[in-house]
């Protein structure tokens, strides 16, 4: 303000001089150069002022937003899931048909060298057995009678054929202990009456 009343007061007292006039013009120049910067602040104030009541509401739109986005992804992601779990299910349920039908197949694998490893050895199998306790209690029904039928020959797949025999060791000589022997216990004498 002091400049400006200085400027004034220079104006009055040389008012015609070239270098007034440039004084002047400079003067103006500051002038519209500090009102010039006093409306850039004061645009900047109101910017900042109006960004921040519409930032709230800015803010709130693009959460808004944001769930709209994460409900369309979720509903797409959602039924890739289950058409990915559905498939998954499939294969699993092909994989434990296969598991199933693999292992009931070595299962009889499995029984069938068993059965004929206990035939080699001798050992009758079910059929025969069936077929003896059914003889067994048609004897035992013909026993309770009191007449016996004619025996028939048992019917069988396959004969069973002995176990072989490994030849029996000879006898052990007994050994002679190195204990000494222990004195012969005496008779009880029975008291007599």
């Amino acid at each position: 303000m002091a400049k400006l009343k200085k400027t004034a007061r220079a104006k009055t007292a040389a008012a015609h001089s070239p270098a007034a006039d440039l004084q002047a013009k400079a003067e103006q120049v500051s002038r519209s150069l500090v009102e010039s910067a006093q409306q850039i602040w004061m645009a900047g104030v109101g910017a900042f002022t109006r960004a921040q009541g519409e930032g709230s509401k800015m803010f709130e739109a693009l959460v808004k937003e944001g769930m709209n986005i994460e409900k369309t992804t979720r509903h797409l992601a959602t039924g890739k899931v289950d058409a990915v779990r559905d498939a998954v299910e499939g294969r699993v349920g092909l994989v434990r048909e296969r598991t199933v039908d693999t292992w009931d197949k070595l299962e009889k694998v499995f029984e069938d060298r068993v059965q004929r490893a206990l035939n080699r050895l001798g050992i009758p199998g079910r059929d025969e057995i069936n077929a003896l306790s059914a003889r067994v209690d048609a004897l035992t029904m013909a026993l309770n009678k009191g007449t016996a039928p004619v025996a028939k020959p048992v019917a069988t797949t396959k004969t069973a054929k002995p176990a072989r025999k490994t030849p029996a060791k000879p006898a052990a000589r007994p050994r002679k202990s190195t204990r000494p022997a222990l004195p012969k216990a005496r008779k009880p004498v029975s008291p007599q009456a």
